[in-house]
């Protein structure tokens, strides 16, 4: 089976970013990268944090917003729990939210999942082009939703959402060009998706 292992941000400055992620306890799940490529608007993706209850989605939301990050959606109650959505410095958004609408304990800053969004145009199409390319599927949804198993080691899941759901969902534009600044890595080897997202052989992980 095809493996989802890594993912690896482009960003301007590598300092500063680490500086941001590690801020928020991140810096171990991710890989950066210096990157000056063009892109401007939505970048067709987002990254989630899932957590274990409200106060817990407070700690990181503050956290980021301490750290450097822009709030596009103050973290609030919904019919859904409660979250935020944020954009790092190095323009990653990140939404962050959980599912309990009450705190059963103190605020921790432990992450149950985090799930890697791509927004695709057609998603069927997307979904069949990656089981094409070997992953298995976990959940699906029809054209709406798609996720992928995942191996027991990876940091962070893979899904699939329709593009301009996933924007309106983070509270951005839909429109945007130029470069994802976004690297999945897997064991599919070097290849593009149909929504030009870029995938390349994984590399094992840097030493702590």
């Amino acid at each position: 089976m095809t493996s989802f292992e890594s993912v690896t941000l482009e960003v301007d400055d590598i300092t500063a970013a680490e500086r941001f992620y590690t801020a928020i306890g991140l810096d171990t799940r991710l890989r950066l990268r210096a990157s000056q490529a063009p892109t401007a608007g939505f970048r067709g993706f987002t990254l989630s944090l899932t957590v274990s209850q409200p106060s817990t989605v407070t700690a990181f939301f503050d956290a980021a917003l301490d750290a450097g990050a822009t709030a596009l959606k103050p973290a609030a109650k919904s019919f859904w729990g409660y979250g935020g959505v944020v954009r790092s410095p190095d323009g990653t958004i990140w939404k962050i939210a959980t599912s309990a609408k009450k705190d059963t304990g103190p605020a921790t800053r432990r992450i149950d999942q985090m799930v890697l969004l791509l927004g695709a145009a057609d998603v069927v199409a997307t979904k069949r082009f990656y089981v094409g390319h070997g992953l298995t599927v976990a959940k699906s949804f029809g054209r709406k939703y798609v996720e992928f198993a995942a191996i027991p080691s990876s940091p962070v899941k893979l899904a699939l959402y329709g593009r301009r759901a996933l924007a309106k969902d983070a509270g951005v534009p839909e429109d945007g060009s130029g470069s994802h600044r976004l690297v999945l890595g897997g064991t599919a080897g070097d290849f593009a998706d149909p929504d030009g997202f870029a995938w390349e052989a994984a590399s094992p992980a840097p030493a702590p």
